[in-house]
C-alpha cells in the first residue's frame, strides 16, 4: 500500500527534512496511549471494535524509528495525524485471532471474541488509527480504522491500572528509549513460590543471552521483571480436567494442541505489563508439560518445571524457539509435529515470514545474498529418510509415561540426518517448512527453529533477530 497516499507534496518535503526526533516531539508526548480493541469473527471473515483507551507511563520504545519498515506480521497499524494524514506511526504484529481462524472450531462456522492491544506513543491531539490485514496475495488491506482524540476525557482512561506488584530489574543497559526491553512476568507463582520465579526468570534470561546473535547483542537489551503473584500453583490443564486460578489465565490446549500455552487474558496480562517499560513481554508458566507458544509482537510462553520423563535442555530450547517467533517473526521450521492448525500458509503464496520460502521464484529466494555459492536449488538433504522417523514418532502418545524412552532413538537417528558434515552450515533451500511436508522451504538443514534441540539460529534467522535489534534499539 501507498502509505503517502493523501499527503500533499509540501508536508512530504517538511518530513524529509524533519528528524525522527523533532517528529516525536511535534506529535507526542512523554507517555504511551494502549488502545484495546475485540477481534470478532469467524473463518473468512472479521470485525474489529473499539474496547477502551488508555494513557499509560512513560513510552518506553524508540523515538526514531517510529515507522515500521521490517514488513512482518500479519497485520499493520497506523497512526495518522488526524489533522495532516501524516503518518506517525507504524508497527506489524500478529494475533491469537489470525491463528485461531486456521483452527477446527473456525472452519464449523464457530464464532470466537478475542481482547487485542496496540500500543504508541501518546500523541498531542487528534489521530486516527487504522488496522490492516495480509490479504491472500500478502497485500495489506484496511480492516478498522477510529478517531482518537487524547484531549477527550470521556475517551481516555488515566485511572492506575498496574496491579501492586514489584518491579525488580535484572539487566539494565541504558535508558528504555535506547534499548530492547524485555519483560518477563510468572503465571501460575504464588507469593509462596516467587523465589523460584526470581530463579526461573535470571535463568532463562541468562540462557538467551547465552545464544547469538542476542549474546553478541546483550548491550541493546533491558531485561524487567514483575513479580505476579497467583492464588494457586500451575496453570489449567483441560485435557487432565485440571484448573487453576492464576493472574494472566494462561492455559495449556490452545486450539487442541496439548502442548501450545497461551492466554487470551490480554486486558488482564496489560493492566499488569504496565507498571514497567517493555517492547516485548515473556511469560513464564509454573507448570512442568513441556509446551509454550510465541506470537510476533504478542508475547512468548514457556513451561518451566521438569517431570520425571522430561529433561531441563528442552525448557530452554523452547524459551529461546519462542522467542525468536514473538520477537523475530520467525516461522516454525519443523513441518512433522501435529498442530491445531488447517492450511496455516497459503498454497503459492511466499509467506512473510523471513525464513520460510515457497520457492516461487528460485533464481530470486528471499534470503538471496546468504545463499551458500554453488548450492543445489532446491537442495537434497535425506528428506524421505527423515520422513519415515518422523511418522514413527507421530505415533507415540506424547503424555503417555514411556514417551520419551521410545521417542529417543528415533532422535538420534533424525540427528544423524541433520548432522550431515556436507551441509552443516550451508544456506539453501531445504523442503519441509511451515507445518507443510512439501511446498515450503527453510534456509539451512537444521535450526533452533526446526529441531527439537539446541541449535544455534542458521544464518537468516540470525540476520533476521539482527535487523529487529537494530530497528528496536535506536
Amino acid at each position: 500500500m501507498n502509505i503517502f497516499r493523501t499527503i500533499p507534496l509540501l508536508l512530504l518535503i517538511t518530513i524529509a527534512n524533519t528528524s525522527a526526533q523533532e517528529l516525536y516531539t511535534r506529535f507526542f508526548t512523554e507517555n504511551t496511549m494502549r488502545v484495546d480493541v475485540y477481534h470478532t469473527g469467524t473463518k473468512g471473515e472479521e470485525l474489529i471494535t473499539l474496547d477502551e483507551v488508555y494513557r499509560e507511563g512513560p513510552w518506553p520504545g524508540s523515538r526514531i524509528n517510529l515507522i515500521d519498515t521490517l514488513n512482518l506480521g500479519e497485520y499493520l497499524f497506523i497512526v495518522y495525524d488526524a489533522k495532516t494524514n501524516i503518518q506517525i506511526y507504524s508497527r506489524g504484529y500478529s494475533t491469537i485471532f489470525n491463528e485461531w481462524q486456521t483452527t477446527d472450531d473456525a472452519l464449523q462456522g464457530k464464532y470466537h471474541a478475542i481482547s487485542e492491544t496496540v500500543r504508541f506513543p501518546f500523541p498531542r491531539r487528534a489521530v486516527k488509527l487504522e488496522i490492516l490485514r495480509r490479504d491472500k496475495r500478502m497485500v495489506f488491506r484496511h480492516v478498522f480504522d477510529c478517531i482518537i482524540d487524547p484531549n477527550d476525557p470521556t475517551r481516555v482512561n488515566v485511572e492506575k491500572r498496574a496491579a501492586d506488584f514489584p518491579v525488580v530489574p535484572i539487566m539494565e543497559n541504558g535508558p528504555p528509549r535506547e534499548k530492547v526491553d524485555i519483560l518477563i512476568l510468572g503465571d501460575g507463582y504464588t507469593q509462596e513460590d516467587m523465589e523460584k520465579f526470581r530463579e526461573d526468570a535470571r535463568h532463562f534470561s541468562a540462557i538467551l543471552f547465552d545464544t547469538e546473535p542476542f549474546k553478541d547483542r546483550k548491550e541493546d537489551f533491558n531485561v524487567w521483571t514483575i513479580e505476579v503473584a497467583s492464588r494457586e500453583s500451575g496453570i489449567d490443564i483441560p485435557d487432565k480436567n485440571i484448573w487453576k486460578n492464576t493472574a494472566l489465565g494462561c492455559t495449556y490446549n490452545t486450539f487442541g494442541s496439548a502442548r501450545y500455552v497461551l492466554t487470551e487474558k490480554n486486558k488482564e496480562l496489560r493492566d499488569i505489563a504496565g507498571a514497567a517499560p517493555y517492547d516485548f513481554i515473556t511469560i513464564l508458566v509454573n507448570d512442568n508439560r513441556y509446551g509454550g507458544g510465541g506470537i510476533f509482537n504478542l508475547y512468548t510462553t514457556t513451561y518451566t518445571k521438569v517431570d520425571q520423563r522430561g529433561q531441563e535442555w528442552q525448557m530452554d530450547y523452547v524459551y529461546v524457539h519462542e522467542f525468536g517467533h514473538s520477537f523475530g517473526g520467525l516461522g516454525d521450521e519443523y513441518y512433522s509435529s501435529s498442530t491445531g492448525y488447517n492450511d496455516f500458509y497459503q498454497k503459492g503464496i511466499e509467506p512473510w515470514e523471513p525464513n520460510i520460502t515457497a520457492l516461487l521464484d528460485p533464481d530470486n529466494i528471499k534470503w538471496k545474498s546468504l545463499l551458500t555459492p554453488g548450492i543445489e536449488i532446491p537442495t537434497k538433504w535425506g528428506k524421505a529418510q527423515y520422513d519415515s522417523l518422523e511418522n514413527e514418532r507421530r505415533k507415540l502418545d506424547r503424555l503417555a509415561e514411556d514417551y520419551y524412552e521410545k521417542r529417543e532413538p528415533l532422535l538420534e537417528a533424525a540427528r544423524k540426518i541433520l548432522n550431515n558434515p556436507d551441509l552443516a552450515g550451508k544456506v539453501g533451500a531445504f523442503e519441509g517448512a511451515g507445518y507443510s511436508s512439501t511446498g515450503l522451504y527453510r534456509p539451512s538443514l537444521d535450526c533452533r527453529m526446526f529441531s527439537l534441540s539446541l541449535k544455534p539460529f542458521d544464518p537468516v534467522c540470525t540476520a533476521s533477530i539482527i535487523r529487529m535489534i537494530d530497528f528496536y534499539a535506536r
